[in-house]
């Protein structure tokens, strides 16, 4: 692959999702191409970009972007962060709650990939909502439909709960040999949905008392990250909180949100 034809590829996939591929990374995505080449028995690169724009009814586009966005996650990752959310946060949003009709509590996971995330998310609501009259909701969004597959079977490998306390294991998985399977009273709690944060809010606008968009925005450029913090912007209610990953930041692309020190962090807030 030439760097005119990188450069074609990758403007495919940025219109498409947003995500943009540097230079640096043409190795990583040709390698990628070339697999899916091998698999529709293609020997020249503009064959394949050919059909990756123009024929639609191939599917390619997803298929070559579930194979670039598969990101390494497990349980409970950047626990500080969220014991802030589940001590400092959720009882702002459960007084919230309890001073009107809303008795759900609904929280986005977007840029969810195997699901771990979104299932601690709903551990955590589910342990610390106990008692408070609350129900609650975790809609879990992600451009990959592959890791949503993969999220919906809700079966993971030791490696990935390896930070799960013994007693959550225990209560919220069934072990099956080196496997851990997802109770189904944990799964029903949660929506796994298809979603392009550039375009797609799910559910109704203003309607998630929290986001949790961590470790993602790093992989958009400024004028995409701008307009899915928007998007974000537009999914909270008012007062609603967002937690992005350690490195990210909204400051330079935005000024919808006010940074809000609690405890001893820093969480964006509506």
């Amino acid at each position: 692959m030439n760097i005119a034809d990188f450069t074609v590829l990758r403007d495919a996939i940025y219109e498409k999702t947003g995500l943009l591929f540097e230079t640096k990374k043409m190795y990583y995505v040709e390698r990628r191409v070339r697999e899916r080449m091998e698999f529709h028995q293609l020997d020249d690169v503009k064959s394949y970009i050919w059909m990756l724009r123009y024929d639609r009814s191939s599917g390619e586009l997803q298929v070559l972007v579930n194979s670039l966005t598969v990101n390494e996650t497990y349980f409970f990752r950047e626990y500080e962060q969220l014991q802030l959310f589940a001590e400092k946060v959720l009882p702002l949003i459960v007084a919230v709650k309890k001073g009107n009709r809303d008795r759900c509590v609904r929280v986005w996971c977007a840029g969810c990939s195997t699901g771990d995330e979104a299932y601690t998310l709903a551990i955590i609501l589910k342990e610390m909502l106990e008692g408070e009259n609350l129900d609650f909701k975790v809609t879990a969004t992600d451009i990959n439909t592959d890791v949503l597959a993969f999220a919906r079977r809700g079966v993971y490998n030791t490696r990935a709960v390896q930070y799960v306390p013994e007693v959550y294991l225990d209560k919220y998985f069934t072990r099956q040999g080196g496997r851990f399977l997802v109770k189904a009273s944990l799964k029903e709690k949660i929506n796994f949905e298809a979603g392009n944060l550039l375009q797609d809010i799910p559910g109704q606008p203003g309607s998630f008392d929290s986001v949790f968009c961590r470790n993602v925005l790093i992989y958009f450029d400024d004028q995409s990250r701008t307009r899915v913090i928007e998007n974000i912007y537009n999914a909270l209610v008012p007062g609603g909180y967002v937690f992005l990953g350690h490195s990210e930041s909204m400051g330079r692309f935005s000024t919808l949100f006010k940074a809000e020190k609690i405890g001893a962090a820093v969480v964006y807030r509506r």
